[in-house]
């Protein structure tokens, strides 16, 4: 005990500042101690994620890049040939519902092939018009096939039937192509191996910020992927935009599949378990209507997603597989699964725990860590709008790209997911077209024709 005057605490006071807490003052401190000690785990563990992820991503831009260059370089030899050249007709179908404003657009494209083709166009039950608008225009080579609303697998099933040749081209009813983008799809079959090609798809409507931000994607993301998946020899996807298959391929797997949302990525799967080789046509260009809008993008991609673990959940078997179909499960399914599902569903929280050492870690660290990832991105995007052909004023909207648009597309994958988890369906959802992308020349790009959608003619301007 003190005595007075030795300059010690007093009773009193000791009592009163380590007074024993009750109430609510009990709870507050166990919430703050608990708070802390979460904090002390997570951040390490964050830390951790965010390595691993960015090592994981980098590795995977290094790949992309090495690859995409070697199959530029293979494909492009003046001496490289898939084989004979493919000169034999072939059939274009073209599945339509309600798509008045872009059928004569996407018919006047083909009419201008210098491939010889015929067109079947498969209405699924339209109620605008789209079939007497087709026929009205009076195209020599095209077929218009009438059915019941069955959807878009059916209608792609129909047009098998009903086409006359062994090749058929698979096209969006509002996509148009060049003149040359038939015969540069199927020259790969001239190689007896190959089952399906995958054309480059490029956004027709990029002059609106939501447009550019796709236009990036589909460069950069898209068909840099395709050129990596092709030399992998796994390729997941033939865009529904533009593709071709032997007729008998197709038949041979039991035709474009209803059991998923995500038909392009379902036969494309089905196609390497089967044994056929599937490749990558860069060349072979077709334009395409991007949504314009933020609702309509979130049901396209809500939808694409869906239906990619839908279809990969079905070929789950592929894993244990020998041949091609042994190789997609063992590399390419994981490549999918890792990078276009798990890191980004977790990608959010590395961008929180960015966010978190900015503001209560190292914010010059923390900046520059995420300017550098910025860079590399940067870096891969400018390679492929290299190999495209396209303009780099584009890229001047990737920052913000970064910021707004990859946050989009993270919620939608969560989204997805969740559907997928807890087991829900989800319907085919139509998206609302304008029918501005016309016709363009070759090299001319999206705006090189002007045309009038119902049953106008199109027109060099």
């Amino acid at each position: 005990r003190d005595s007075p005057g030795s300059g010690g605490t007093a009773p009193g006071a000791a009592r009163t500042a380590h007074r024993e807490a009750t109430g609510a003052t009990l709870w507050e401190g166990r919430a703050l101690i608990a708070a802390v000690a979460v904090a002390e785990w997570s951040v390490p563990a964050l830390a951790t994620g965010l390595a691993v992820v960015g090592v994981a991503v980098l590795a995977r831009f290094g790949l992309m890049l090495v690859l995409a260059r070697r199959h530029h370089r293979q494909r492009n030899r003046r001496r490289f040939t898939w084989g004979p050249p493919v000169y034999e007709p072939v059939s274009v179908i073209v599945p339509a519902y309600n798509e008045k404003e872009c059928i004569a657009n996407t018919l006047h494209s083909l009419a201008a092939s210098t491939h010889p083709i015929e067109i079947v166009v498969v209405d699924d039950g339209s109620t605008d018009g789209t079939a007497e608008i087709a026929e009205s225009l009076g195209l020599p080579g095209v077929r218009v096939v009438r059915q019941e609303n069955a959807g878009k697998s059916a209608a792609l099933n129909n047009g098998v039937r009903h086409a006359s040749h062994d090749i058929v081209v698979m096209m969006d009813g509002d996509t148009v192509f060049e003149p040359d983008t038939v015969g540069e799809l199927v020259q790969p079959f001239g190689d007896e191996r190959v089952g399906a090609v995958a054309g480059n798809a490029k956004v027709g409507n990029r002059d609106t910020l939501i447009g550019a931000w796709q236009h990036i994607e589909y460069v950069m993301g898209f068909n840099l992927d395709r050129r990596m998946y092709d030399v992998l020899g796994c390729m997941p996807t033939i865009p529904g935009a533009i593709g071709a298959f032997r007729r008998r391929a197709v038949l041979e797997v039991g035709g474009m599949s209803e059991d998923t949302l995500a038909e392009d990525t379902d036969i494309t799967i089905a196609l390497h378990r089967a044994g056929w080789r599937v490749v990558y046509a860069e060349h072979a260009r077709a334009w395409t209507e991007a949504p314009a809008s933020v609702g309509q993008l979130w049901r396209q991609r809500y939808r694409w997603s869906y239906g990619t673990m839908q279809a990969l959940w079905k070929h789950r078997g592929s894993v244990l597989d020998k041949g091609p179909s042994g190789r997609f499960g063992r590399i390419g399914m994981p490549l999918v699964v890792l990078f276009q599902i798990v890191t980004p569903v977790f990608a959010p929280l590395i961008d929180v725990f960015t966010l978190y050492a900015m503001v209560f870690v190292d914010f010059r660290a923390s900046l520059l860590a995420w300017l550098a990832v910025l860079l590399v991105q940067l870096l891969c995007a400018a390679y492929a709008f290299r190999l495209d052909k396209e303009k780099y004023r584009y890229l001047l909207m990737m920052p913000l790209q970064q910021i707004a648009y990859r946050q989009l597309m993270y919620l939608v994958l969560i989204h997805s997911s969740v559907t997928a988890l807890t087991g829900g369906r989800l319907r085919w959802q139509k998206l609302k077209r304008t029918g501005e992308v016309g016709a363009p020349r070759p090299g001319a790009g999206p705006r090189g024709w002007r045309a009038r959608t119902a049953g106008g003619r199109c027109r060099p301007r």
